[in-house]
């Protein structure tokens, strides 16, 4: 058995703080505000939905890292073949790097900050100038592996937060708005709690934790916690505790949402929300602090996702250097961002849609695992099971370019007759549990015939 050192109170805050960190991004500002908006009256619930998928699931993800000893995304879907691990990392990296996840940190960073002081003749130049720079700095600060940590800098995120705090004072104090008699958009009034948790998805935060969850095991580790089960109770210990403070923060969010209702209609997006939120209570000065380190924490957040593509492509295609990757990375963002933040969610969202339930259930099959002694076979009929109908639902997802063309309706047809919570975008769900079931009893069935052949045989 291996001597560990004991875990101070400080050490727990290292590993929560760099647990935020890495999770609290643009998505983590932007959607929670205009779930408020979207689910007025009916708020308690979407943001109970909406905390099961970016709050429980998030945590559950780092876990899974931690439980099955992985070294990244790869590994976590090794138990299905080298093919499917490969394929599955590049959707995820894909998804939460330079298709999606990156560009955003720069257009929400525009849409707060810039873009309400750029004339509407000039704003797509803007956005292009913006981004321009912005991931230049990206690309700067993250050309060093070593350095990655220290360039993000410690001090972000509790300066970030303590002017947060500032803006929720002033939201509660002076409220806009009574949260509990706004009206709440038609797809709110009855089906609030789904909504919240497929708004969730826009997060990310699943999916980045798959990515990160190496991260903060290899940080429990060096603070000396050698054995598995007490890396994986330190990473669930901290992880509570940095979701925990995520989950307030969302909670805040989606209330102060909830109210400006009071003084503004349903914005298009979260960032406008947001604009004009701070504009009402603050001021143009104000504006311009919180844009400036919300920029600086998208910027962070953005410096973690292209190192984080280019170190896992790295390592899995080496002929390319590290250096070329985050160039290749850094550049598609760049040119994804210049599609706009509407555009952005609007093509991210049915992709959300498919990873999402493989990713939960990957998950939840990782942090399962050691009761089925990670049997492939539960795996294989699991994520089979989980494929076909979550590929429907991303199909119904996609714009009406898709949606709306006969491939799409009749794709759609098809789900709404069969499968059930097809309507609610969680096709997926029974399939799954049908799958569990059903790999389960086979890999019992496996055991007991080998159990009953070595009994023979003796």
């Amino acid at each position: 058995m291996l001597e560990e050192r004991k875990l101070t109170k400080r050490d727990y805050f290292v590993v929560s703080s760099m647990l935020f960190g890495l999770f609290f991004g643009a998505g983590n500002l932007i959607f929670p505000l205009h779930l408020g908006q979207l689910a007025g009256q009916n708020w308690v619930p979407a943001a109970l939905g909406f905390l099961v998928t970016g709050v429980l699931l998030p945590l559950l993800s780092v876990l899974a890292i931690s439980i099955t000893r992985s070294e990244g995304v790869y590994d976590v879907g090794r138990p299905l073949g080298p093919v499917f691990a490969l394929l599955f990392m590049i959707l995820i990296h894909g998804t939460i790097g330079p298709l999606f996840g990156t560009p955003r940190t720069a257009t929400v960073s525009y849409t707060v900050g810039l873009a309400p002081l750029v004339p509407k003749n000039f704003q797509t130049v803007g956005l292009l100038v913006f981004s321009a720079v912005f991931f230049g700095l990206a690309l700067f600060f993250s050309l060093e592996e070593n350095k990655i940590v220290n360039n993000i800098g410690k001090l972000l995120n509790p300066v970030f937060l303590v002017l947060l705090a500032g803006v929720f004072f002033l939201a509660f104090s002076s409220p806009m708005g009574h949260a509990g008699v706004q009206h709440a958009t038609a797809a709110y009034t009855s089906g609030s709690f789904v909504n919240g948790f497929l708004q969730g998805y826009n997060t990310m935060d699943a999916l980045a934790g798959l990515a990160f969850g190496v991260t903060v095991v290899t940080a429990v580790r060096t603070l000396g916690k050698k054995r598995a089960n007490s890396v994986a109770l330190v990473t669930a210990r901290a992880g509570v505790f940095a979701m925990a403070m995520i989950a307030v923060i969302y909670v805040g969010l989606i209330f102060v949402g909830a109210m400006s209702l009071g003084k503004f209609k349903v914005s298009a997006n979260g960032g406008i929300a947001f604009d004009q939120i701070v504009n009402h209570y603050m001021g143009v000065a104000g504006q311009a602090i919180l844009a400036t380190l919300i920029t600086v924490t998208c910027l962070t957040t953005a410096i973690g996702l292209v190192a984080a593509f280019a170190q896992d492509f790295h390592k899995h295609f080496p002929k390319v250097s590290y250096r070329t990757w985050l160039v290749l990375t850094t550049l598609a963002s760049f040119l994804t961002a210049n599609i706009g933040l509407n555009q952005i969610i609007a093509w991210s969202t049915p992709m959300l849609m498919f990873l999402y339930p493989l990713s939960m259930v990957l998950i939840l099959l990782s942090v399962a695992s050691p009761l089925f002694h990670k049997d492939p076979v539960v795996y294989k009929f699991v994520v089979l099971f989980t494929v076909v109908p979550a590929f429907f639902d991303m199909v119904t997802a996609f714009p009406a370019v898709v949606s709306q063309s006969s491939f799409g309706k009749a794709m759609t047809g098809f789900e709404q007759a069969y499968l059930p919570f097809a309507n609610y975008g969680l096709a997926w769900l029974v399939p799954a549990l049908v799958g569990a079931v059903l790999g389960v009893a086979v890999h019992v069935f496996k055991r007991v015939s080998a159990r009953n052949t070595v009994s023979q045989t003796e």
